[in-house]
């Protein structure tokens, strides 16, 4: 089932993608896709519905974050090994750990705005996790039966202000509208194999980002239960997982970073598709 929310920014509904493609309106059962309402038992509820009956929504609202007021937004750095290869970096002993504002978070085709002074905004595709049970010291095996759904995220980030403001990287991920989320919650039920799923991001149609979902150093099951096992995950939470490699700062002869206008798009097999242009800060 696909999960999602749409209408304007603060006034989003709940919704669901049907087998034909329609957006059907979901407000009659459910108050939102949220930590409140993504139990295994809700999603059921929700997925044995007769979907035919349910209100299409016409025309073409705005698609915001498929998850509404996300508790964590829990970031894995680092975590593809041929993405490390390109950044020369060593490859991590344990996950590395990084934390994104929930100021950040926007919609799958929301604009993209580089604060004031930014000339190193990069991107990063990367596959979302959506926490639907609480979970705390749970092993691998039962990692994900905690997962409601997974969800395409665009992990941008300036990476002068990641590197060079003297701190964590929270620093360079956090700005607004740094967080495209979405377009759609899948349920886990939708995604077969976690750990090979396709994925690609494009800036202005030129291909830059390749990969699989099989070549992370930590797979969702190990993150799941190393983040665990430091806290406790919640309903609603959002662990976003790593990128493959073709970032920006990769790139060689010298790093490429974004400029206003342009035009990212993202896709993660069996997620859809996300498209972000890029803006300004006045």
């Amino acid at each position: 089932m696909k999960l999602v929310r749409y209408g304007a920014m603060g006034a989003e509904k709940p919704g669901m993608i049907d087998n034909a493609g329609l957006l059907r309106d979901l407000s009659e059962h459910v108050p939102d896709i949220s930590g409140e309402t993504l139990s295994d038992e809700t999603i059921a509820v929700l997925k044995n519905l007769d979907h035919s009956s349910l209100p299409v929504i016409e025309g073409s609202p705005r698609i915001g974050a498929c998850v509404g007021n996300i508790g964590k937004f829990l970031c894995i750095g680092l975590n593809y090994s041929d993405h490390a290869a390109e950044t020369g970096a060593e490859i991590p002993k344990h996950p590395i750990l990084f934390f994104k504002a929930n100021s950040a978070i926007v919609g799958a085709y929301d604009d993209v705005v580089m604060p004031r002074g930014s000339t190193h905004t990069d991107w990063e595709v990367e596959l979302g996790v959506v926490i639907g049970k609480t979970a705390k010291y749970v092993s691998k095996e039962d990692a994900l039966d905690h997962v409601a759904g997974y969800c395409i995220v665009n992990d941008v980030s300036e990476r002068h202000f990641q590197t060079q403001l003297t701190g964590q990287w929270t620093k360079g991920k956090s700005c607004d509208t740094f967080g495209p989320t979405g377009p759609w919650l899948v349920t886990r039920d939708e995604i077969e194999d976690v750990q090979n799923l396709a994925m690609s991001l494009d800036v202005n149609g030129k291909r830059m980002q390749t990969g699989n979902t099989s070549t992370m150093i930590f797979t969702v099951s190990e993150i799941i239960e190393h983040l665990s096992s430091l806290m406790t995950l919640h309903p609603g939470d959002v662990i976003t997982t790593g990128t493959p490699p073709g970032v920006g700062m990769g790139m060689k002869p010298q790093p490429v970073y974004l400029k206003k206008g342009d035009v990212m798009s993202l896709t993660i097999e069996g997620l859809g598709q996300q498209q972000q242009t890029v803006n300004e800060d006045a």
